[in-house]
């Protein structure tokens, strides 16, 4: 079956939901969201502690975000990325309030400003410790009231189509590439449409479930990445995965792992060994308030240096009730499993979090393909460098987005639809008994990927991990030309892809930056062995 639709956004995070709202309220043309589970199911719902934007002029300014921004780093950000998030920030939180969500706010009417690791002051705007969740409501609640927008939930994107299934050869050089829409897969059905549009973007959050312990929900395979890099996207930054240094340590509970938001420590939170001893004095004078790379591996190398399952993080020293009142979601889920966070200290282990680099961007969203763009965690915008600042991912998709759509908006009248693409053949094809490969090669993926292209990498464990993928690639290769295309194969396909793009870029880089540290080329004496 054949759809249209001017835009197709594939994906329902915070990146998705701001595009289509806006380019919805252009009246331009129809607009679909698909969406490989439900409207509510994204990485922005599991973002706790908020969303920088400088608000207190008073105390902070522009300049100061910019700066922590391009520390935390590792002085490689895109400085013109960086300063347009900042800038445009406060109107991002503008239009967000206008959508409906909310912020807390003080007695006095204005925001109530947390501060989180590596940042210099006060900006942190948030919703208890449910900011993420907060806005995907409000959000969600916009779209759904929006009529202009067609909803496909539980609809998965297998492929997008560019001048490839017109029968052109494409490579990396081929100039002008561009995108004519997708190939999706209806679960009712079991078929594979084709949606064309005048317009694509991709919105489909990151890579977490490509390691074996993440943050993200499971549905974050790093879909919109493998399928731009196979239609010969630029892709960037692959190699700075970004471990959360506070996630719950809960061994019965293995995916998603819980978060500790780094406002905790903003709040007063003290990072201890069981025993109540600190050590972040070791390894940064900003203490527990360091950026998260830097804790990350202090945590991991504690862990190590002691034969620690864990470590644990103290606000045992602050008043009960006002922790209860910043923290009510992570307080009732630490008395679930029997710790009173008053009380007792929380057991935290750094855990796989967000993703930096993914598909190149210029400032206005748009991909080295054309009439392709990418937004919110799929993307490499810049603005991120070696090491995410807390708190800028939700703003760079709420700023971005709105770029997006400004530029979309001003050449979607010179885009046509191309009527000349194929439906998608599966003739000769047969349904895939063997998901019991499938589902032990996703575990491989996962095991690969934690154990050897982890916080602490060498070049000796990054070859073997692409010894490794490259076995695991072949087979699934030569199963998708077999078999019918199905949800969990191609997510498969796509980890395998990912896994791969980040042991690759991380070979390529020679030397210790940000999030991507190895043993080959340490930085200083404190860094891990």
């Amino acid at each position: 079956m054949i759809r249209k639709f001017d835009f197709l956004v594939i994906g329902s995070g915070v990146a998705g939901m701001s595009y289509a709202l806006q380019v919805a309220a252009s009246g331009k043309g129809r607009v679909a969201m698909v969406c490989k589970t439900t409207l509510d199911e994204a990485n922005t719902a599991k973002a706790q502690g908020g969303i920088a934007s400088v608000t207190n002029l008073e105390l902070d300014n522009f300049d100061k975000h910019i700066q922590d921004t391009i520390v935390a780093g590792d002085y490689i950000s895109n400085p013109a990325a960086v300063r347009q998030v900042v800038e445009q920030a406060p109107a991002g939180i503008q239009r967000l309030v206008t959508w409906g969500v909310e912020f807390d706010k003080t007695p006095s009417g204005s925001f109530d400003l947390h501060r989180e690791g590596g940042h210099s002051e006060f900006r942190i705007l948030h919703h208890a410790d449910d900011t993420g969740f907060e806005i995907q409501r409000g959000l969600m609640e916009a779209v759904r009231r929006d009529k202009r927008i067609t909803v496909l939930e539980h609809h998965f994107a297998v492929e997008i189509i560019t001048q490839h299934h017109l029968g052109v050869e494409v490579t990396r050089r081929t100039p002008d590439i561009a995108c004519f829409g997708a190939y999706v897969l209806d679960p009712d059905t079991g078929k594979v449409d084709t949606f064309l549009s005048r317009v694509t973007v991709l919105a489909t959050g990151g890579v977490g479930a490509v390691y074996s312990s993440t943050t993200n929900p499971e549905i974050a395979t790093g879909d919109g990445i493998a399928m731009a890099y196979r239609a010969k996207a630029t892709v960037k930054d692959m190699e700075f995965v970004q471990f959360h240094p506070t996630a719950l340590y809960n061994p019965a509970e293995k995916h998603p792992a819980y978060l500790i938001t780094e406002a905790m420590r903003g709040y007063g939170g003290i990072l201890r060994l069981p025993n109540g001893e600190e050590f972040m004095q070791k390894y940064d004078k900003r203490l527990s308030l360091a950026p998260r790379d830097i804790v990350a591996r202090a945590i991991d190398r504690e862990m190590k240096i002691h034969g620690l399952d864990h470590v644990c993080l103290d606000v045992t020293h602050k008043d009960a009730e006002e922790t209860k009142h910043h923290f009510p979601n992570i307080y009732k889920k630490c008395l679930s499993i029997g710790i009173d966070i008053t009380r007792e200290y929380i057991p935290v282990v750094p855990c796989q979090h967000y993703f930096c680099g993914g598909i190149q961007v210029d400032l206005n969203g748009l991909s080295s393909i054309s009439r392709l763009y990418a937004l919110g965690e799929c993307s490499c915008t810049g603005l991120h460098g070696g090491n995410r600042l807390a708190s800028n991912s939700l703003i760079e998709a709420v700023v971005y987005a709105d770029k997006a759509a400004a530029h979309s908006l001003a050449h979607i009248d010179g885009y046509d639809f191309n009527e000349q693409v194929p439906e998608w053949n599966d003739e000769g094809t047969m349904t895939n008994e063997e998901k019991v490969l499938v589902a032990q090669d996703v575990k491989e993926v996962g095991q690969i990927m934690s154990a050897y292209v982890g916080i602490v990498r060498s070049n000796l464990r990054l070859h073997r991990a692409w010894t490794r993928l490259d076995i695991l690639y072949e087979e699934t290769e030569e199963l998708f030309k077999r078999v019918k295309a199905t949800r969990d194969i191609c997510e498969l396909r796509n980890m395998i892809n990912v896994g791969y793009l980040i042991t690759r870029q991380a070979l390529e880089r020679h030397e210790s930056r940000g999030l991507h540290y190895t043993l080959d080329y340490p930085r200083h004496a404190l860094d891990q062995k």
